[in-house]
């Protein structure tokens, strides 16, 4: 095994990373979500291991798909008006690890933010979806890669 500052525990004959491109089968979401997810899951494994990134099948791969973007009212108040709102997302992912298959796995990984109601989605819904994403990305690469 070696290891990383990041925590993450990578065999040495793991060489290489592939992340397949993460299609939108949501209803809604931003135009760009699928790009923008796959690029930055293919950014956290470039910025935080020393394994090469491959067009094809790497030594790890993850493939998968946006399967949920919903928003829905939180916090009621006494008149029954939202004072919260949240924006979920959830990713299914599916992790093929070329070396260690005890590590594979086929899951679904889901985050939120939640929002004042008073706002307009469509003016916070970028940064909200930054902050969802990130730590959906942090959810996958310790499932895949920190191995506590």
């Amino acid at each position: 095994m070696s290891y990383s500052l990041t925590g993450a525990s990578i065999a040495p004959d793991v060489k290489t990373f592939s992340v397949q491109h993460f299609v939108n089968r949501a209803p809604l979401g931003l135009p760009n979500l699928e790009q923008y997810f796959t690029d930055e899951l293919k950014d956290k494994f470039k910025s935080q291991t020393s394994l090469t990134v491959v067009d094809d099948m790497g030594h790890l791969n993850f493939e998968g798909e946006i399967r949920k973007y919903f928003t829905k009212p939180m916090a009621i108040t006494g008149d029954e008006i939202a004072a919260q709102n949240r924006l979920t997302i959830t990713v299914h992912v599916k992790f093929t690890n070329e070396i260690q298959p005890e590590y594979n796995f086929d899951t679904d990984f889901t985050q939120f933010e939640d929002y004042d109601s008073n706002l307009d989605l469509s003016s916070v819904e970028q940064q909200l979806v930054e902050k969802i994403v990130e730590k959906l990305i942090e959810d996958i690469f310790n499932k895949s890669v920190v191995n506590w």
